[in-house]
């Protein structure tokens, strides 16, 4: 897989995606990723990107220019081109694994109060929010989608049962079950008696059941079912 960052902060995106598994992957030739400065696809001598808005208002508009022309310079046949913000779709596992099938991702990273509505209407696939709330850009909201896309790949985790088992993996509706490790005891506080049976179909029920339980008292809403409207 080829991913292409387009942002004016490439270094932001670079230290979480050069480190760790990240980092690995890229060694491996598992992806290849790149990071680009919009303000090298300008044309005037002050390198500008944003302008102020039409209709008034606060804030700057990010320039139309500057993205049309990286899409140009980076986009083939293959690709699929993403913008960040947070007026777009909740990110989700199931996105993670589909986006994790593709051969060439472009991200667009916005800054300021937005960017020119053209850009998303005339060069963006899909648009892509990771919560209900608001970052100074969308550079690292580009690191956070790219890390759970990337570790998605075959070959990148250690185990590659390691993603079949989390949190929204399977059905998307469940939180993974608590984990423990050694020592068997610390702090007056003792693993639970069932992970220390040896009884793999044992522990595999405790772990859906707790796994239920989580979600119950965490994340109540996954388990809601769907409204039906009409």
């Amino acid at each position: 897989m080829k991913i292409d960052i387009v942002t004016i902060f490439p270094e932001i995106a670079k230290g979480p995606l050069s480190s760790s598994i990240m980092g690995r992957a890229t060694k491996a030739g598992l992806v290849e990723i790149h990071f680009h400065d919009l303000r090298d696809y300008t044309t005037d001598k002050h390198r500008q990107v944003d302008d102020i808005p039409y209709g008034g208002g606060p804030g700057m508009v990010m320039k139309p220019e500057p993205f049309f022309a990286a899409v140009d310079a980076l986009k083939s046949d293959q690709s699929k081109v993403i913008f960040l913000t947070p007026q777009g779709p909740p990110f989700r596992q199931a996105k993670a694994v589909e986006l994790s099938r593709c051969e060439h991702l472009i991200f667009l990273c916005g800054h300021y109060e937005g960017v020119d509505h053209r850009v998303i209407e005339a060069l963006v696939d899909e648009e892509i929010s990771i919560g209900d709330y608001v970052l100074t850009n969308g550079t690292l909201a580009a690191a956070v989608v790219v890390d759970a896309i990337v570790r998605l790949i075959p070959g990148v985790l250690g185990d590659e049962r390691s993603a079949e088992t989390e949190s929204f993996s399977g059905d998307g509706n469940r939180l993974e079950a608590p984990q423990y490790t050694r020592p068997a005891e610390f702090a007056g506080m003792p693993v639970p008696e069932v992970l220390l049976s040896g009884n793999h179909g044992v522990i595999a029920a405790w772990r859906e059941a707790k796994g239920e339980e989580r979600t119950l008292q965490n994340r109540p809403d996954l388990m809601e079912p769907p409204s039906i409207s009409g």
